[in-house]
């Protein structure tokens, strides 16, 4: 029967890997772009004020999709594995059991952060100066996290079965309509942060829309074919397979993003200028992750298919590729933010007192596009191998013990004040690097249930 699965244990690894990886860069970046639209377009109309607002609430809204991404992430391995094991019977009834559980979830995360929102606010250190903003943004946000839920499950069932390139289109689409919608919302009806946050909102629907209406045009196609009752009867042991893989990898994504509140809480403290600094330094160290994130979830699924076939040696030279595009990228983004950095942060605001600030982040940045590098050889070995142990040894160390004590070290300890906050938050990015180096010479990646 025709497919659109891509099977990843044969043919030239390289190309793979690019070809793969290449639309989830795209559709990476176009994410950050639209979150830095938010920031430039509010902060031109609303000054410091503004970009600390939709830099608190972008905060917020991206640590409530913990679970979806934790179990996104899961998801997209657990269907690798059924691919590269050639049980593409399974793979309707898995689906069906994983959007289940994460519709219920996102209701549950969206009723708990509108209930404790100004609590969550008032944990971050927000600046009177932005408050009211502040909470617009992460009220709508809240209110749309069905969306941003739904559009992470449906582009992780497409990650697992080898399609990049449809969530990539898809995506393209809801970031033209953001800037659109900015430019109403921001400008014309002077909505202000919560404007932006509209925006955003409506752009990821529109996304998840367009990604349910393309799979259910081709299911067949994806092997997506069985009863509607899949989606509320749970398929128990499934449910315990993604609860299993799942719940490390969300508490990873978790203790990261608590650790990130935590440091930007500090950094928050140190006035409003320091405050907006911090969410244009925020959306740096997301470039960092940008070929980081998409060699990551593309490695994790070819590694994945590859040690349910049982291609040991492939997984090695998939590692190797990994390291090689990583690394070099690494390389010539540092030489462009070392030869353009002024420029780089005069994109979202032209305030002196900000960008003095980012004169000395130079070395910082460099660290995070290096940490990201190396975060991606790894991190695409201990997601794809399924490993439970590890992943939750790596999410409580990298995204807890040092980034968080990293930064009172250098932050407090060395009185190095905001900048020792940042440089201990890039430091303990190399965390799974080494956790993972230690895992691939104990051999346990081999054993995949």
């Amino acid at each position: 029967m025709s497919t659109k699965i891509k099977d990843f244990t044969n043919g030239n690894i390289f190309s793979q890997l690019v070809i793969f990886s290449f639309p989830l860069f795209l559709s990476n970046l176009l994410q950050i772009l639209y979150n830095m639209v938010d920031m430039i377009i509010v902060g031109h109309v609303l000054g410091k004020e503004g970009i600390s607002a939709v830099s608190v609430g972008g905060d917020i809204s991206h640590f409530m999709t913990f679970i979806a991404m934790g179990f996104s992430n899961a998801a997209q391995v657990i269907i690798a594995k059924y691919v590269g094991r050639n049980e593409r019977d399974k793979l309707f009834k898995f689906v069906g059991t994983t959007a289940g559980f994460l519709f219920i979830c996102a209701l549950c995360i969206s009723i708990l952060s509108f209930i404790f929102k100004n609590q969550l606010l008032f944990i971050m250190n927000t600046p009177l100066e932005s408050y009211n903003e502040a909470l617009n943004y992460s009220v709508v946000s809240m209110l749309g996290l069905v969306f941003i839920y739904g559009y992470n499950v449906v582009s992780a069932i497409l990650r697992g079965m080898g399609d990049s390139k449809h969530p990539f289109i898809f995506i393209s689409i809801a970031a033209i309509l953001n800037v659109l919608l900015d430019l109403l919302f921001v400008i014309n009806l002077e909505l202000g942060a919560k404007g932006a946050a509209i925006a955003t909102v409506l752009s990821q629907g529109l996304s998840f829309v367009l990604c349910l209406i393309y799979l259910n045009k081709n299911a067949k196609l994806y092997c997506l074919i069985g009863p509607i009752s899949v989606f509320y009867k749970w398929d128990k042991y499934m449910l315990k397979e993604l609860i299993g893989l799942g719940v490390p990898m969300a508490i990873k994504t978790a203790s990261i993003q608590i650790s990130k509140l935590f440091v930007n809480s500090w950094i928050n403290s140190y006035g409003i200028a320091v405050s907006a600094f911090s969410g244009i330094a925020n959306k740096i160290s997301n470039i960092s992750n940008l070929i980081s994130a998409a060699l990551n979830t593309s490695g994790s699924t070819m590694v994945s298919q590859n040690i349910a076939a049982k291609n040991y040696n492939r997984v090695n030279k998939i590692l190797v590729s990994l390291g090689l595009i990583s690394i070099s990228v690494a390389i010539g983004v540092s030489c462009i933010f070392v030869l353009f950095p002024r420029e780089i942060i005069g994109i979202f605001t032209k305030e002196e007192t900000v960008l003095a600030i980012g004169n000395k982040y130079i070395p910082i940045a460099i660290l995070l596009f290096f940490g990201s590098a190396f975060r991606a050889i790894m991190n695409a070995l201990i997601n794809g191998s399924g490993n439970n142990n590890i992943n939750f040894v790596t999410a409580i160390l990298d995204g807890i013990v040092l980034r968080i004590g990293l930064a009172i070290i250098f932050g407090l300890l060395c009185n190095m004040k905001y900048y020792g906050f940042w440089l201990g938050d890039a430091l303990a990015g190399f965390t799974p690097f080494f956790i993972g180096i230690v895992f691939y010479f104990s051999n346990k990646w081999k054993t995949y249930k």
